[in-house]
């Protein structure tokens, strides 16, 4: 989402984002809607639950690499090209910038998993090359899908930016019933399609001219980099932390429990409801908080914030309480499977933890709290390992401890960053609220 005002309109000191909110969240809907239907479909393709485990395992080893890479990259890049916008310049030179940094930083990560290769196979994916591959095409698909999301972002074109993040979801589920429909049961197909899926969009986008930027004044690496460090590490950390429950359980499973581990992630993803209903909640209320940094009123700033963390408390006290209640009898009629309410109300406590601290963050960020930010999701990821390690010799116990006590400890250092940034008498920008409202590591 972006803080830009439309092509061909005047700027000001507002910060109109109203005029993307629409596009991008019904584009969020749809591939959020997608998501769970992903699961049903290809899990009843592949045979069962047991069979669809390496799937499972590559869908959040995906969600946990390309957004926690790249959304920075994305974030810095629109963020670029909005103010070369705003100044009537051009953005290629911004844009070849990224684009190189991109290439490098998939490059160096590709390195990384080729040659940890034997042990991620042979721990993550139960001794599948295939989603080995799947996993690596994914990465390199993803990047410059995130990057046209920048541009699209950057130059105000919101439909073409809800095209590239909703026709992912849809051709994944398209890709999905096709395979099922012709009788294919092979998990390697069905990892394919996760990793080929955000192709489309990309295609579909550049041939609409979408990602065309005009020529412009030399760019520096400080224009395109000035927080990419911070953000970076930040937003790896927080992307691994999403996706923590269901990794931690596949690499710590026996043979005998890939059942139970497919089960846990929809567990998951039913725990993850309250953060789509957040992202709509975001939707509504921060342009108006974007308005109010650019103009300089703080006094209601804070009060705007105030009444989004009362929103998101709202939320996940009724996401939890809907977990505990109802959770197990919906886990059950959409995807047969059985988790207790005591498993169900735990993750989705931990998923509205989550929730408080993403918004506490990006807070943060907003206040140019970069660096204290990074440091809050690495205190989260110590949390979890501490937790599940120390917690209990169960499996999903112990997952769901780490789960909740990494985002404790989140919102006890954004809390106290927060208030910190609060005193000094820092105040926000339109850049900085620009990077706030794009710090989403949440990806369908």
């Amino acid at each position: 989402m972006s803080t830009l005002v439309p092509e061909n309109r005047p700027t000001s000191s507002r910060v109109p984002l109203p005029e993307g909110t629409i596009p991008v969240g019904l584009a969020l809907l749809v591939a959020g809607v997608a998501t769970y239907a992903f699961f049903k479909v290809g899990a009843s393709a592949v045979g069962g639950d047991e069979e669809f485990k390496p799937i499972s395992a590559l869908w959040f080893a995906t969600f946990a690499l390309a957004p926690g890479f790249f959304i920075p990259l994305e974030q810095e890049l629109g963020r670029a090209l909005a103010s070369r916008r705003a100044l009537g310049r051009g953005g290629q030179p911004v844009v070849g910038r990224v684009v190189r940094l991109g290439a490098v930083l998939a490059g160096v990560v590709t390195i990384v998993i080729i040659c940890a290769s034997p042990v991620i196979t042979s721990s993550y994916f139960d001794g599948n090359w295939i989603m080995l591959l799947a996993l690596l095409a994914a990465f390199a698909a993803y990047a410059p899908a995130h990057l046209a999301r920048g541009i699209c972002s950057g130059s105000g074109r919101f439909r073409d930016y809800a095209i590239v993040m909703g026709s992912d979801g849809v051709v994944r589920i398209v890709l999905c019933v096709a395979l099922a429909t012709v009788g294919i049961k092979a998990a390697g197909a069905y990892g394919f399609a996760v990793a080929l899926a955000p192709m489309f969009g990309l295609f579909v986008v550049y041939r609409r001219g979408a990602l065309r930027t005009e020529p412009g004044p030399e760019a520096t690496w400080g224009e395109v980099t000035p927080n990419l460090g911070w953000l970076l590490g930040g937003s790896v950390c927080a992307a691994a932390l999403l996706n923590a429950g269901p990794i931690a359980t596949a690499l710590m499973a026996d043979a005998s429990e890939d059942e139970m581990v497919t089960q846990f992630s929809y567990g998951v993803l039913l725990a993850r409801v309250p953060l789509f209903l957040f992202q709509a909640v975001q939707a509504a209320l921060l342009p108006r908080l974007s308005r109010q940094a650019a103009r300089g009123e703080y006094a209601e700033f804070r009060n705007g914030l105030k009444r989004l963390m009362t929103v998101v408390a709202v939320v996940g006290v009724v996401g939890t309480t809907g977990a505990f209640i109802l959770g197990p009898w919906a886990i059950e009629v959409v995807y047969g499977a059985d988790l207790g309410g005591r498993t169900l109300a735990m993750l989705a406590l931990g998923s509205a933890l989550y929730m408080v601290a993403l918004a506490t963050a990006q807070a943060v960020i907003a206040l140019h709290g970069h660096a204290l930010v990074a440091l809050g999701w690495l205190m989260g990821i110590i949390a979890f390992l501490l937790g599940t390690w120390l917690s209990s010799d169960d499996l999903f116990r112990r997952v769901e401890v780490g789960l909740l006590a990494s985002s404790v400890a989140a919102v006890v250092s954004f809390a106290i960053a927060l208030r910190y940034k609060l005193a000094e008498g820092v105040a926000p920008d339109t850049e900085s609220m620009f990077e706030a409202i794009t710090d989403m590591p949440f990806e369908a």
